[in-house]
């Protein structure tokens, strides 16, 4: 039998990187699209097309034959509202053309600061930020495309971490690791959603395997719910196994988000990570039940394991942390 064809749009990001070597594990033909030169080798069974994502006709000739297309586009944060429709557009004119079914990572911005602490499928939606909103007129727009003739598959998860960096884990919470410190962006007992990228990945080829799915549908993706002391203490004991643990543990710190918002004023990066600050202090979790309903029980990545190859993703480990502590 002929391997199908997955369309991975935007396989230089963290998250399209992992349903590339996801998709190929499992076995299936993976063109990986990319605006830029890929970043990682690819693995076998995986082909990369540099055809941008604005030349509809051109990149669905390459892409002939994709049953699925994943769109792991992700525009820089501070474009989102110039650029993140436009470009989800751009996608799903390509699956159209394609004949093939659209495949989108959500997240929890649409619902907004008074989210309930577990969030299914039909928790209502109430953004209370310009993303989510943003976020909630990509959905909004798949559904209304469903009545048109394009399926697609909304899969929601909590913040991205593993497979390389750019997710809050590197860029804030593990950064001064080496000089032993760890920083929490919210109180300590709040429960706050995680997903390992590769796990999620191997989320969406569960989903993209199955051929009775509704035109449109929308699951969501468990993934890791710890509190912040949970997180802390997980991390304390990966770094341990690497090697990485100070003898007397690491220092803890929060994030100044007075300062940030103030700074905020002035610098357009820091504004929306003010704005969006309430998820770190607004307990909430993803119910899974659905998606196992779908496709059954997945593999799921302890959290220990999952943050010991985060952290070996990013570089850290038993021969640099000797490299560093000799000098």
């Amino acid at each position: 039998m002929t391997a199908p064809t997955v369309l991975v749009l935007g396989a230089n990001g963290r998250f399209g990187a992992a349903a590339v070597q996801a998709f190929a594990a499992a076995g299936w033909r993976v063109l990986a699209q990319a605006r830029r030169t890929l970043t990682t080798p690819l693995p076998p069974g995986a082909v990369a097309i540099d055809t941008a994502l604005a030349d509809t006709e051109a990149l669905a000739r390459r892409a002939a034959g994709a049953r699925v297309v994943v769109y792991a586009v992700n525009p820089v944060y501070t474009r989102w509202g110039a650029e993140l429709l436009p470009l989800a557009r751009q996608g799903m004119a390509v699956a159209e053309r394609l004949g093939a079914r659209f495949m989108l990572p959500g997240n929890v911005y649409n619902f907004g600061a008074g989210m309930p602490a577990r969030l299914l499928e039909d928790t209502p939606q109430r953004p209370t930020t310009s993303k989510g909103r943003q976020r909630c007129q990509v959905e909004d727009e798949l559904q209304a495309r469903a009545a048109q003739g394009l399926a697609s598959a909304v899969i929601r998860a909590g913040d991205f971490y593993g497979a390389g960096s750019g997710s809050w884990l590197d860029l804030a919470i593990v950064k001064d690791l080496r000089h032993g410190k760890l920083v929490y962006p919210g109180p300590l007992d709040v429960p706050h959603a995680w997903a390992y990228l590769p796990d999620l990945a191997r989320a969406f080829v569960a989903v993209a395997a199955r051929d009775d799915a509704p035109p449109f549908q929308r699951l969501h993706f468990a993934g890791h719910t710890l509190t912040g002391r949970e997180l802390l203490a997980a991390i304390d004991a990966a770094a341990a196994d690497l090697g990485l643990r100070p003898p007397a543990g690491f220092r803890h710190g929060g994030m100044p988000w007075g300062v940030i918002r103030a700074v905020g004023v002035v610098y357009p990066l820091w504004r929306e990570l003010a704005r969006m600050s309430y998820l770190w202090r607004v307990p909430h979790a993803l119910d899974g039940a659905a998606l196992r309903s779908t496709v059954g029980e997945l593999p799921a990545t302890p959290v220990s394991a999952a943050l010991r190859e985060a952290l070996l993703a990013l570089g850290f480990g038993p021969t640099r942390a000797l490299q560093a502590g000799a000098h």
